[in-house]
């Protein structure tokens, strides 16, 4: 490994970083609750669905980075999953509180860890499958 190797390593890890905060961010955006205070309030559902889907996208996010030829693309790539992903789970949200009668987002706010399991679960699923394309 070079000097460029290195300085790379660190140019794609800290645009990674970056990339990973905002959309982390921007998923915050779409549930009903705060997940930062969530989070520090000790709601161990809201951080197991927290972490599966931090998990989801650094999977997409390395994927992306070993298949493209530069930053911009792997960043694209991992935006365009992450708005895959929202839709995703959006869709089977509906689904299964029409169906179901099973309401993920409220469940996850209670506290309930099965509601965060089946809620992140989502999000590595379809992370899998996202990330099959991409190689």
């Amino acid at each position: 490994m070079d000097f460029q190797d290195l300085v790379s390593m660190v140019v794609w890890t800290v645009s990674g970083a970056v990339l990973l905060s905002l959309l982390m961010f921007a998923d915050s955006l779409f549930t009903r609750y705060n997940d930062m205070e969530e989070l520090r309030s000790g709601n161990m559902a809201v951080t197991t669905r927290f972490v599966l889907k931090l998990l989801a996208q650094g999977y997409i996010l390395a994927s992306s980075i070993h298949a493209s030829n530069g930053l911009v693309e792997a960043l694209v790539v991992s935006v365009v999953s992450f708005i895959l992903l929202i839709v995703l789970e959006k869709t089977v949200h509906l689904l299964l509180a029409r169906w179901g009668h099973l309401n993920l987002d409220h469940g996850t706010q209670l506290g309930k860890i099965g509601y965060g399991l089946v809620s992140g679960s989502l999000h590595v699923t379809g992370a899998l499958i996202i990330a099959a394309f991409i190689r």
